[in-house]
């Protein structure tokens, strides 16, 4: 059995459109969707729009939280453009998602940690930037589960570890933000280093668990002019390179 595992679309229909059709070449039937699916200067209605009719499990990540139950008045650039974008209905959807999903065959899947949405839980940060912790704070951000494979999205960053005596972890990257700045708290960086569209193939026989982590090209350059359309040249340049602008 192969499931396709996507995360943080975040509103990049560019992006999605060619990792569903990566998924579709591949004969991949199944999907699970780690959340944060609109936030963004591009294209949440269209992005909605386009998943509307693909049957796939989604948890819901903090983006798609503060959009659905937020202020609109103090919400950021990215959640702000989002939910003027998205009827009241689409907003009422994201928030009713699920924060954690059991996805049978011992897969368990959440946007950031299973009881905080965003809260990493693979990497720190340390020096301005996002690295993987060591496997004592990864299982203790975790807790204890039962699950013998975890799914998980929210920093960007496509990770593969097995904690010993505990889960395989999967972290498939961005399907769309390659790069972004967080200047709350503990300021940081998250930068996948290309622009590539991410996701990854889970593929299950028995008791054995195969990743084939997947970078796709597709016109980085176009979500970039949206994004400067929208007047978010930070976002632009991520879209473009990976990396965000030097500070």
């Amino acid at each position: 059995m192969e499931i396709a595992i996507i995360a943080d679309i975040h509103g990049n229909v560019l992006a999605l459109d060619a990792v569903l059709a990566d998924i579709a070449a591949r004969g991949i039937t199944q999907i699970v969707n780690l959340g944060d699916v609109v936030s963004g200067p591009l294209w949440p209605r269209e992005t909605l729009d386009r998943l509307a009719d693909i049957p796939m499990p989604t948890v819901r990540g903090n983006h798609d939280r503060w959009i659905s139950q937020g202020d609109p008045t103090t919400l950021g650039a990215s959640d702000s453009f989002a939910y003027q974008q998205l009827s009241a209905a689409q907003r009422a959807a994201l928030g009713a998602l699920p924060v954690t999903l059991d996805i049978g065959d011992g897969i368990f899947a959440f946007h950031a940690t299973p009881d905080h949405d965003n809260r990493y839980l693979v990497e720190v940060v340390r020096g301005g930037a996002l690295v993987r912790d060591a496997v004592t704070g990864i299982a203790g951000r975790l807790g204890k589960t039962n699950a013998r494979i975890v799914l998980c999205g929210h920093s960007h960053n496509p990770q593969l570890l097995q904690l010993p005596g505990g889960p395989l972890i999967l972290n498939p990257g961005s399907v769309g933000c390659p790069a972004y700045e967080d200047p709350d708290g503990d300021a940081h960086v998250s930068e996948a280093g290309s622009p590539h569209a991410r996701y990854a193939v889970l593929s299950l026989d028995g008791d054995s668990a195969s990743v084939e982590m997947i970078a796709l090209a597709y016109d980085w350059n176009e979500a970039a002019a949206r994004a400067e359309q929208s007047g978010r040249p930070g976002w632009a340049q991520g879209l473009r390179t990976g990396h965000m602008p030097a500070t």
